[in-house]
């Protein structure tokens, strides 16, 4: 059977990804705010192995100004059998601007109008069929997070090609037809064929002054041609010509609307919910304040409901541990499960609590909305570093994985903006440092757990903004480019939706649990045995001896021991493995191993400690993410310097300065 491809498009925030997840069975991230899809995914049409649906970058148009809208266009350009185009039928005006693009470039489209829940709440009706004649292309209301509309988009996928199509061509009005007809006959004439593009394609692009395009024109001589066209359409216009075909599709969207919808009279009058809470949560003053207490909030319920769940992993692992010193005949054997696995990985799955309470808060307020607003409350203290508003979205992002921080960096228009957010986002404390700062926290500050989570996110939050002003100043000059970011309405996530997201998020821990954090343990446990004979994870095993070569660089910082500088190394592969190390090297598991430092260290040493964990080298993972975004080594390589030279001084200003004043 012949292969084909469904490539879904639309505005951020329309539904699309969960479109996607449905049609293909996927548990893609899904999110209530722009940003979340910043590279396509790929999958199966569910009971369809011949057909392939990719899930593009969620744009606004395809102007190709920033690098989302690039791999959306240029993907288009290699024409899709099929376009899903799903619009967000409660915001048809912006929605259909995209939509009117796609049909300029004669996509093969379907399009999807989703949240037809909340377009009912707004509009008296909807005239679907109406709309489906005038755009010329199947029309189908559905509400994605509900499963409605999904059967009669799959059949109108499967069906497309015995529906009747015909051409949709926008009236541009007679002095702009004109010249985009002269232009058409001129290329026609000159034999230019463009994959992807049509010849009334090429005249508009052309005319608009398209970049992509006007280079191919360069190659063909004709741009002194088409400059003349330009000139002369704008001494009509009095204006620049993009934004005159930009003002021509909006006035389109205009009529079109009037024709197929009916508002409610009253709609205009009220104020709904999203603006009333708007009105408190965008406050300056008030809404910078609510961030804060909504996040120290997130962090106490991390500490206090996951700890509770906490002691009863804690437990089971103590009684296997029992159990297998009981039954094990062999003593090797016995330090390998004990000592090695579960001392290692055990550890780290003891923190699982934690981490999916941390997952499932952050999951929460996304998918209802709120995140988008933190990114637009932010734009005026992120603007005073150096960034715009937007880049604070990556920041966030970097709360669950610094990889897809680094790639959400494609969003912003401007270089130096993607630059400097990628250099700073490994500051961002990420979901796999979560169970260093429990650990470390449950050993020394028992009683403000909470609080000391809720500042050692602050702090990177704030060293990333304090780099982010430095590298504007010093390496990538320029303005940030001006800030325009949706608010979506608020809307409470389904169940469904929330477990997804946060399972995903989990599925990645326990997935690196099993394999690179257990591969490492392993390693690390060889090297705390070898050679035979000596004391396990001594000075003199090949752990100690490695780790007693680098402690004395750290002892400065109040760790000047082999276990830690042990724990360091290995947390480059993965940040859970600086837990796992410690478990590993001293021979505990969950609360055993925080008894264990908090009787061998000082609430000094272990904050140092913390800190430095925070702070330096990214892990592998990332530090190839950013090499891949950067195209070059030069930055991972400084990447690398730069968080171990930060992690350095913080920490060794707070063991320092904490010792000259008796702590």
């Amino acid at each position: 059977m012949e292969k084909k491809e469904i490539a879904l498009i639309g505005n951020p925030n329309s539904g699309k990804t969960t479109v996607f997840n449905i049609l293909t069975g996927s548990t893609a991230k899904v999110g209530n705010w722009p940003g979340v899809t910043v590279e396509k995914k790929e999958g199966q049409l569910l009971n369809h192995n011949s057909i392939s649906v990719v899930d593009l970058p969620g744009i606004y148009s395809l102007s190709t100004y920033s690098d989302d809208e690039k791999v959306a266009k240029n993907h288009l350009l290699t024409r899709p059998d099929i376009v899903v185009d799903i619009v967000d039928a409660s915001n048809l005006k912006r929605n259909l601007y995209l939509t009117l693009q796609l049909l300029e470039m004669n996509q093969k489209v379907i399009l999807a109008l989703n949240v037809m829940d909340e377009a009912k709440k707004k509009y008296e009706s909807i005239k679907v069929d109406l709309l489906s004649d005038l755009l010329k292309v199947p029309v189908i209301p559905m509400v994605a997070q509900k499963n409605e509309g999904i059967d009669p988009l799959i059949n109108s996928i499967l069906t497309y090609e015995q529906q009747e199509h015909s051409e949709f061509k926008l009236p541009y009005g007679k002095e702009i037809e004109m010249e985009i007809a002269f232009l058409e006959k001129l290329f026609q004439e000159k034999e230019i064929n463009i994959p992807g593009y049509s010849l009334r394609m090429l005249a508009i692009y052309s005319l608009e002054g398209d970049l992509l395009v006007r280079t191919i024109m360069d190659k063909y001589g004709l741009l002194s041609v088409i400059d003349e066209k330009i000139i002369s359409l704008k001494s009509i216009f009095k204006d620049d010509l993009e934004m005159i075909f930009i003002e021509k599709r909006y006035g389109y969207i205009e009529g079109l609307l009037k024709t197929v919808l009916t508002k409610r009279k009253t709609v205009e009058n009220k104020i709904n919910l999203s603006d009333k809470v708007d009105k408190v949560v965008l406050n300056p003053f008030l809404g910078i304040v609510i961030f804060f207490a909504v996040m120290f909030l997130v962090f106490q319920i991390t500490f206090f409901v996951g700890d509770y769940l906490k002691g009863y992993l804690e437990l089971l692992l103590e009684q296997i541990s029992n159990l297998i010193a009981n039954i094990v005949p062999n003593e090797l054997l016995v330090s390998f499960l004990n000592d090695g696995v579960l001392g290692g990985v055990g550890t780290i799955i003891t923190f699982l609590p934690n981490l999916i309470l941390m997952f499932l808060l952050l999951s929460f307020l996304e998918d209802i909305g709120y995140m988008s607003r933190a990114a637009y409350l932010m734009d005026r203290f992120m603007r005073f570093f150096g960034l715009q508003g937007k880049a604070f979205i990556p920041i966030i992002t970097g709360f669950g994985c610094t990889v897809p921080a680094v790639l959400a960096a494609r969003t912003l228009e401007k270089k130096a903006d993607r630059m400097t957010t990628i250099l700073i986002t490994p500051l961002i404390s990420c979901s796999a440092r979560l169970p260093i700062y429990v650990l470390f926290i449950s050993a020394f500050f028992p009683r403000n757990r909470g609080l000391i989570l809720f500042l050692i996110y602050i702090m990177g939050i704030l060293l990333a903004v304090i780099m982010a002003k430095i590298f504007k100043k010093f390496l990538f000059k320029g303005k940030s480019a001006p800030f325009v970011l949706e608010l979506p309405p608020y809307r409470i996530p389904t169940l469904k939706a929330s477990f997804i997201h946060t399972w995903d998020r989990v599925k990645e821990f326990l997935s690196r649990a099993s394999t690179l954090i257990l591969a490492m343990v392993i390693l690390i446990w060889v090297l705390s045995t070898l050679p035979l004979g000596v004391e396990y994870g001594s000075q003199e095993s090949i752990i100690g001896i490695i780790g007693s070569f680098i402690a004395p660089a750290l002892t400065p910082l109040g760790f000047g021991t082999y276990e830690a500088a042990t724990a360091l190394i290995s947390g480059i592969v993965a940040k859970e493995v600086v837990v796992s190390t410690l478990g590993t090297i001293y021979g505990a598991d969950g609360g055993g191993l925080v008894e264990v430092l908090a009787n061998s260290w000082t609430t000094l040493q272990g904050l140092s400690f913390m800190v430095m964990s925070a702070i330096y080298i990214p892990c592998f993972a990332t530090l190839a993410t950013i090499k891949q975004e950067t195209k070059s080594y030069k930055w991972m390589l400084f990447a690398i310097f730069y968080t171990v030279a930060l992690g350095y001084l913080v920490s060794l200003i707070i063991y320092q300065g904490g010792s000259l004043l008796g702590f």
